[in-house]
């Protein structure tokens, strides 16, 4: 209960389940709401720093909204903070996520038209109906179905879901294909191919596969640990990542990642684990 990111409580109100658990002036269920705007700041403090985003669509169960701010947790992972009100909506219940790098709103079924918003893979929405190679909106908002894929059919091979963001330029505390660091990649992939995956690299090291001992030859798939640090293998010998050296997501050789990781000071790996499948 002492972790910020996962305490449902502030200085004036904690989630209900946390009565007895958690000191707080009140208690509450609190009400589900849905992200407005293409990104927003997961905030951990008002107007403090960033510490993940949540896309278009996403649901977050808030709390209280105070002085503009809405404190919450995102559903899909239940990280706590805050989030600018404005960027908050009716909890309107999806059917389709973006499922290429990133897509756009059209106020019509018109590629010609200008588009009214960008949204990143793992947006979600919710489709109304179709109007030739487009979805319609439960906005009125048009987008082309071949950017988009139902909630339910999930992506078989979470490192299929990184390659999508090969390239994306490194943004700490990112989550979308404007910007995403190392662990909102791994979040990415995951999510897509059904395995749930908290939203920090101390938390996904916790939290995500089985150990796998030192001399096991690695697999598409496996998830390497540094302190501070992850990375998905693409094969025996490859890894995609999100890193600060190249400020983008790029591959790397397995064993020149290792090595130039502890060269820099920054330790060895912490931990190899296989993902399970979904």
């Amino acid at each position: 209960m002492t972790d910020r990111r996962s305490r449902l409580a502030n200085d004036r109100v904690a989630a209900s389940e946390l009565e007895g658990w958690v000191a707080a002036p009140a208690y509450g269920k609190g009400d589900w709401r849905r992200v407005v705007v293409p990104v927003a700041d997961l905030l951990a403090a008002p107007g403090g720093a960033r510490d993940r985003q949540v896309l278009y669509g996403q649901r977050m169960r808030v709390l209280e909204v105070h002085e503009g701010w809405a404190f919450g947790a995102a559903a899909h992972d239940g990280y706590v903070g805050y989030v600018a009100a404005e960027a908050l909506g009716d909890d309107v219940a999806a059917t389709h996520r973006v499922a290429v790098p990133a897509t756009h709103l059209y106020p019509v079924p018109d590629l010609k038209r200008r588009e009214r918003a960008w949204l990143s893979f793992g947006s979600e929405l919710r489709v109304v109906s179709a109007s030739g190679e487009f979805f319609e909106t439960v906005e009125g908002l048009f987008v082309p179905k071949p950017h988009l894929r139902p909630l339910t059919a999930q992506f078989a091979d979470p490192v299929t879901v990184a390659q999508i963001f090969f390239g994306v330029p490194y943004l700490w505390g990112g989550n979308s294909a404007a910007g995403i660091d190392c662990s909102g990649l791994v979040q990415a992939a995951c999510l897509a191919a059904g395995i749930d995956c908290p939203g920090d690299t101390d938390q996904q090291e916790a939290a995500l596969g089985e150990t796998l001992e030192p001399g096991v030859p690695a697999a598409r798939g496996d998830v390497y640990f540094w302190k501070g640090h992850v990375a998905l293998a693409v094969d025996g010998e490859t890894l995609i990542h999100a890193n600060a050296r190249t400020m983008a997501v790029t591959y790397e050789p397995i064993a020149a990642a290792i090595a130039r990781i502890e060269a820099q000071g920054e330790g060895p790996v912490t931990r190899r684990a296989r993902l399970a499948a979904a």
